[in-house]
């Protein structure tokens, strides 16, 4: 299982360039060929993000998309994994954004961070990108 941090989300809703990839890693989540689980703080992220850029409807879609998702778990921050994380961040060189998705991460046990976030490189649980995990076998 693997947590499936915000920027995997945004690059398919903002279009950006490695969309496709991210695309792809999705899908196989949506039908539950991969086992992933991703925090109501990445969820209410992105809420306020495309609140901010006015996309609501985008927002709408997404939101109505995670119900559809076989593979993939939404799992509620507790005040324990928020005050471990305040602890990571003074640790680390983590911001609290991804001290939060570490410290769950390290909570659920999961075989890695799907990440295009550098900042989660060299820690005890590995950092992969999408590609990584479409092009292992299944």
């Amino acid at each position: 299982m693997y947590l499936i941090d915000t920027n995997i989300f945004l690059e398919v809703m903002l279009s950006r360039k490695r969309k496709e990839e991210c695309k792809c890693l999705l899908k196989m989540l949506r039908d539950g060929k991969v086992k992933g689980i991703v925090t109501d703080f990445t969820i209410h992220s992105i809420i306020v993000l495309l609140d901010r850029l006015g996309k609501l409807d985008e927002l709408k879609t997404f939101l109505l998309s995670l119900t559809a998702y076989k593979g993939l778990y939404v799992y509620a921050t507790s005040i324990a994994d928020e005050i471990r994380a305040v602890e990571i961040a003074k640790k680390t060189k983590l911001d609290m954004d991804d001290a939060i998705q570490y410290s769950v991460a390290l909570s659920v046990n999961v075989d890695g961070i799907i990440s295009f976030d550098r900042d989660f490189d060299g820690l005890d649980i590995p950092r992969k990108e999408p590609k990584d995990i479409i092009n292992q076998p299944q």
